[in-house]
């Protein structure tokens, strides 16, 4: 566990502050980024998925959703695009990381046998994430200062609403990989897999945001 812990802690260092490079330059650079995600989580899709349907069915889904990502960072206003879009991100990735944590802390009961690592704990925890770790960064992180956002219910449930859907495309994606037999989408990214196994609950996130907010 301790080494798995390492390998993703020190790749989320690599990986956080390069990608949000990319998203806050925005432009040509995050087009890049973008398509450079999407090129390597199609291929990670078309390996996993075995019924031809469900995989057609699924890189419509994938481009779709990255259409989604692209359309939420580049709106008309820049301050209000990349606040968006950085909620949804920081959502996800707390959510992630408060899930393995508190699941692998607490342990407890199976969440479902889809996928048997998850637990009630660890859903639980990810909530719990989401809230905490998203009101610190935006309160205290100097960047965010001039947006003036107001941590009340509304916005609270918002977040819930997000790491929920994030909780939910993980469960989706582990069940596609449990019935592949496969542990990763791919070996990328050392401690988390492949593309997919990282951003397996934002490619839900970005597109439920995106049609909530149309």
């Amino acid at each position: 566990m301790i080494n798995d812990f390492l390998n993703r802690f020190i790749s989320t260092v690599i990986i956080v502050p390069l990608s949000l490079f990319f998203i806050i330059e925005g432009g040509y650079l995050f087009i890049f980024f973008l398509s450079f995600c999407m090129f390597f989580s199609l291929i990670e899709w078309n390996n996993m998925a075995k019924k031809k349907f469900i995989k057609i069915v699924g890189i419509f889904f994938i481009f779709f959703s990255f259409f989604s990502t692209y359309q939420i960072r580049s709106g008309t206003s820049y301050d209000h695009s990349i606040i968006d879009f950085l909620i949804v991100l920081f959502t996800c990735i707390f959510t992630d990381m408060g899930g393995y944590i508190f699941g692998n802390i607490f342990k407890g009961p199976k969440l479902t046998k889809i996928s048997p690592n998850k637990t009630f704990a660890g859903a639980i925890g990810g909530f719990f994430s989401s809230i905490a770790f998203t009101f610190l960064i935006l309160s205290y992180v100097s960047f965010f200062n001039k947006f003036n956002l107001i941590f009340d219910l509304k916005f609270i449930s918002y977040i819930l609403f997000i790491s929920l859907v994030s909780q939910i495309g993980d469960l989706i994606v582990s069940y596609f990989k449990r019935l592949s037999k496969i542990k990763d989408t791919g070996k990328l990214i050392p401690g988390h897999g492949g593309i997919l196994d990282r951003i397996d609950g934002m490619i839900f996130a970005f597109p439920a945001v995106y049609l909530l907010n149309l």
